[in-house]
């Protein structure tokens, strides 16, 4: 049981996770949703990290004072963008309580490092916004804080603070509407969790993954099964950027009459031309961000201060322009959108290039508004919707009245083999016309099955059932049963097929292994030669087997 850390190992914790977010940083940039992001968020918060490494390079001291200033310095330094300064405002604190440590630091101390972590970063932002990484790393470290003297080792304790922190990280969509509307958790909040994964990589000797969860779905039960495209965010009107000008800069060699309060007047003046401000820093340095109209006053304010050392002023409305004209110059004409549920099915709709999928199915019905929701999410004109449902093909129509800038097509799937027909039938270089009588068409050639058990006795469709039998379904009604899940997929086929089918396929969900597919999709071909039988993962719930003839 590893008690303690000593301060080799915190600085080893810090690489590694300036290494797992390095390698992660472009699926956290994918993440961003505001209309010009400040740069990227993964991007700025691994270039921060960066700095702090490259600044802890430069110290082969085996002290916390020594390494945590390195790291605090290096990290400021290199801040950059909203998320980077928060982030080395993270460490800062957190470096202020482990430098003044002992040589070996126990996890009540890293509970106060965390909370003081929290505290700098909270008061580095004028105005605190939670559903951000704030909230992320305020949860954490309460949660540390309460539960420090339960967990005696750091084994348990950061797994432990990691599970804390992604439940708060699943919040953020509730707490912040921008990222609930883009069906996407907060980007910067994913940077942090990804260096926390870092600090257990470090300790118990794991791999440095290049997988971070980034899906609101996943993390907070949203309706979406992958993240957007942030297209309702990037078409937001120029009038809607209230200030046009991004400025960042550092104020070095301070005068000797500036004093910290000088530095508080500061923000508060920046506050009063502008957003999203940050005034960070002590006499030796200021790291200062600010959103206004007025980049000239901002830097004239600085000069009472020091000297300005690397400023940078981004035209936010160009950014804008710039965004919308690239997404219009990649708008395509007809695209494709299905509702399904099962991370195989999911994979298979991709693969036939459906160019986004929403979680729905029986039981679990997606409203109107969450498919217009996804369908304005795909940049296309023309957008095919496929249900695969009887009980979602309405509210497909009714999302119709709910998009305003394209066109929903809804082909009438009421299963997801047929969704997968119609997705098949798709060509991109036929027109819309021609695309939507071939997709209509192909559920003509399609029967579907579905195999699962009885949640209760009754009899129905001719069949005394008895709560635990294992029943097989068309879109109508019972067609099979028996105690087995192989003798009713048996069964059931035999019931579905008509001599002009030819293939047979097996699609197996949750609970299924894919030796047990593989046995039953050979008795299939031993009890029907005529057909070609496959089989392929759905992962889908509730139903054992989805089948489909052809």
């Amino acid at each position: 049981m590893q008690k303690t850390i000593n301060c080799a190992t915190f600085r080893k914790m810090v690489l590694v996770g300036a290494k797992m977010l390095d390698n992660n940083r472009a699926k956290v940039d994918s993440l961003n949703v505001f209309p010009v992001p400040d740069g990227d968020t993964g991007t700025n918060m691994s270039l921060t990290m960066q700095s702090a490494v490259k600044e802890l390079a430069g110290t082969t001291s085996d002290s916390f004072m020594a390494v945590c200033d390195c790291i605090s310095k290096g990290a400021l330094k290199g801040a950059r963008g909203n998320s980077g300064v928060i982030l080395s405002q993270i460490f800062r604190g957190i470096c202020q309580v482990l430098r003044v440590s002992k040589p070996e630091v126990d996890t009540k101390t890293f509970a106060k490092a965390l909370e003081s972590g929290t505290k700098v970063a909270y008061s580095a932002v004028s105005i605190p916004k939670e559903g951000t990484i704030l909230t992320v790393v305020r949860m954490m470290s309460e949660f540390a804080t309460k539960n420090a003297s339960k967990y005696r080792d750091f084994e348990t304790f950061l797994p432990a603070i990691i599970e804390e922190g992604d439940a708060a990280l699943a919040k953020t969509p509730e707490l912040l509407p921008v990222l609930k509307k883009a069906g996407v958790v907060d980007s910067g909040g994913v940077g942090l969790m990804t260096i926390m994964r870092g600090f257990q990589a470090a300790l118990m000797g794991d791999e440095i993954i290049s997988e971070v969860q980034t899906e609101a779905a996943n993390a907070a039960n949203a309706a979406d099964m992958e993240f957007g495209d942030n297209s309702d965010i990037i078409n937001m009107d120029l009038g809607e950027i209230q200030f046009a000008y991004c400025t960042e800069f550092f104020i070095i060699n301070l005068k000797k009459s500036t004093t910290l309060a000088d530095i508080d007047k500061l923000r508060e003046n920046l506050m009063g031309i502008g957003d999203s401000v940050i005034c960070i820093g002590d006499l030796e340095m200021v790291k200062v961000h600010v959103h206004t109209n007025c980049p000239g006053i901002a830097l004239t304010y600085a000069l009472e201060l020091g000297e300005l050392d690397r400023p940078k002023v981004e035209n936010m409305l160009e950014q804008n322009r710039a965004l919308r004209a690239k997404r219009e110059a990649e708008k395509k004409d007809q695209g494709m959108l299905a509702v399904c549920v099962g991370e195989g099915i999911g994979d298979i709709f991709k693969d036939l290039f459906v160019d986004r999928i929403i979680e729905g199915g029986q039981t679990m019905n997606p409203s109107a508004s969450d498919i217009a929701t996804a369908v304005q999410k795909i940049n296309a004109d023309n957008v095919f919707v496929f249900p695969n449902n009887k009980n979602i093909i309405l509210a497909a129509e009714q999302a119709k009245a709910l998009v305003d800038n394209r066109t929903i097509h809804v082909i009438p799937t009421k299963n997801v083999p047929q969704g997968f027909a119609a997705a098949l039938a798709f060509n991109p270089e036929a027109s819309l016309e021609e695309n939507k009588t071939n997709m209509i068409h192909a559920l003509d050639n399609v029967k579907a099955g579905q195999v699962t058990h009885a949640v209760r006795t009754t009899s129905v469709n001719g069949f005394d059932i008895v709560e635990g039998d294992i029943i097989g379904l068309d879109d109508k009604k019972i067609l099979a049963k028996s105690n087995s899940i192989d003798e009713t997929v048996l069964r059931l086929i035999d019931k579905l097929k008509e001599d002009f089918h030819q293939i047979i396929t097996l699609y197996y969900g949750e609970g299924v292994t894919e030796e047990d597919a593989a046995a039953l999709a050979k008795k299939v071909q031993e009890a029907f030669p005529d057909c070609d039988v496959d089989y392929h993962f759905g992962g889908q719930p509730v139903y054992y087997y989805l089948l489909s003839l052809e």
